[in-house]
């Protein structure tokens, strides 16, 4: 199992990321990056996923070979920002199966309100990854797992590009049994409940809106 928080500190991982923080890193530069960090963070995320052996035969004779074993694997982007890291780990598992839970803090209670769930059948049966760049308060992402939760996924990681240290024990007081991957855990949140030093609203940068 995965512990409960894993940063993954590859030479190319902390690299991409430099690039991203940049402020005059541009849209499309941004997206690129996103996507290709993405795949080295999701080498990372099913490093231990469970596996079988299938009978297979090679050119030269009958092997039993090592195959993922159990359902496909269940993608679960939060709305809207998962979306850039997706695309990217799709690349990698293209036959996953892909879900999407959209949420928005209400202004006056600050409290995750859920706008949109749409998630593949059988969670009880799939590896469940929930993407989402930033890990900032984690009310959000503890809300995305509970829903998971209570449509029947026992099995969840959590893949983000920073995490805030609130965001990180937001989570594991929330939900303690889900391991969290992360490219880097940043200082603090400041007054806006952004990031610091971070790199900006991860939605707005990848999509070019303000």
């Amino acid at each position: 199992m995965l512990d409960h928080l894993t940063v993954v500190t590859h030479p190319l991982v902390q690299h991409k990321l430099t690039l991203m923080r940049e402020k005059d890193t541009s849209t499309a530069s941004f997206r690129q990056l996103l996507r290709e960090i993405s795949l080295l963070l999701a080498y990372e995320v099913t490093r231990e996923l469970p596996m079988t052996t299938q009978r297979i035969e090679t050119p030269l004779e009958p092997m039993d070979a090592p195959v993922i074993e159990g359902k496909k694997l269940a993608l679960i982007s939060i709305l809207r920002a998962g979306n850039g890291l997706l695309d990217g780990i799709l690349e990698l598992i293209p036959a996953a199966r892909v879900g999407f839970v959209g949420l928005y803090r209400d202004p006056e209670s600050l409290q995750p309100v859920q706008y949109y769930f749409k998630v593949p059948t059988q969670l009880e049966d799939r590896v469940c990854i929930v993407v989402d760049p930033m890990l900032a308060t984690g009310n959000s992402s503890a809300a995305a797992v509970q829903l998971l939760k209570d449509n029947g996924a026992r099995n969840i990681r959590f893949l983000c590009l920073l995490a805030a240290p609130e965001g990180i024990a937001r989570m594991k007081e929330a939900h303690p049994d889900v391991p969290i991957v992360t490219a880097s855990v940043d200082s603090h949140l400041n007054d806006h409940g952004y990031i610091v030093p971070g790199l900006g609203d991860a939605g707005d940068r990848m999509f070019g809106t303000k």
